[in-house]
């Protein structure tokens, strides 16, 4: 793990318990289903999917797709994180398997999943083009790649804070944020490779020399899903991909 992998796995660390208290809110909230309709104008209703979570933080994503009958692994860098998401499940009654594994090389065996999903990610990421690759690799052939994601960079250039102090009641945004927390966010935000770039076209580029048959980008998402939640600076946009 380099300097930067460390800088956000810390920060999360930190951050762990907050926003699971927002996420928890989410999963009580109708913009889940709002993800669900999104996610299902993509992902086969006919059978039960095995789905991988690519950085799951507190289990979101696993758990919803979980609740609906497809087989679900989270996979997260931030062990904090993973254990929010391990409780939160085993409340629920929910069998999900999560395992702390980098993003970008999982070490997990090739096509192995029918589906991926992540989201607020890639901006994360020292080596994105790596991690499209590693994310092909594990697909099955025809299967789907879903990534949910913004520019936040722009949204720490032009220093919006909408999302960043909601109430403790809120479904969408962060609470718990201290002064130096967005400082190491805003730092770490404009230190990777994906704040340098004119997103989402610099994916679509990535995801096509990583060997996605096809791919888009549906920058409409966070208005259908987010409503009046969505950043001005960084509206929530879908990168979709098929193996």
């Amino acid at each position: 793990m380099d300097e930067l992998e460390r800088s956000v796995e810390e920060y999360w660390t930190q951050r762990a318990s907050d926003f699971n208290t927002v996420r928890l809110n989410e999963l009580r909230d109708p913009i889940s289903g709002r993800w669900l309709a999104e996610m299902g104008r993509y992902l086969p209703e006919d059978r039960p999917l095995r789905i991988l979570d690519v950085g799951t933080g507190t289990g979101y994503f696993a758990i919803l797709l979980a609740q609906r009958g497809h087989a679900l692994t989270g996979i997260d860098l931030t062990p904090a994180m993973l254990a929010e998401a391990e409780e939160t499940a085993a409340g629920l009654g929910l069998s999900i398997e999560f395992r702390r594994l980098d993003a970008q090389e999982t070490e997990l065996p090739a096509e192995s999943f029918d589906a991926l999903v992540t989201r607020n990610l890639t901006w994360t990421l020292p080596e994105p083009e790596k991690a499209y690759r590693e994310w092909h690799r594990l697909l099955k052939p025809g299967g789907w790649l879903l990534n949910f994601d913004a520019d936040y960079a722009r949204n720490v250039r032009n220093e919006n804070q909408k999302a960043s102090y909601i109430s403790k009641e809120g479904v969408y945004g962060h609470i718990g944020v201290t002064p130096a927390l967005a400082a190491e966010n805003a730092r770490i935000t404009l230190a990777m490779p994906a704040s340098r770039h004119a997103r989402p076209g610099w994916d679509l580029e990535l995801m096509s020399a990583a060997g996605f048959s096809r791919c888009g980008a549906d920058e409409t998402a966070g208005a259908r899903i987010l409503r009046e939640r969505d950043l001005a600076d960084a509206p929530l946009f879908l990168l979709w991909g098929q193996k």
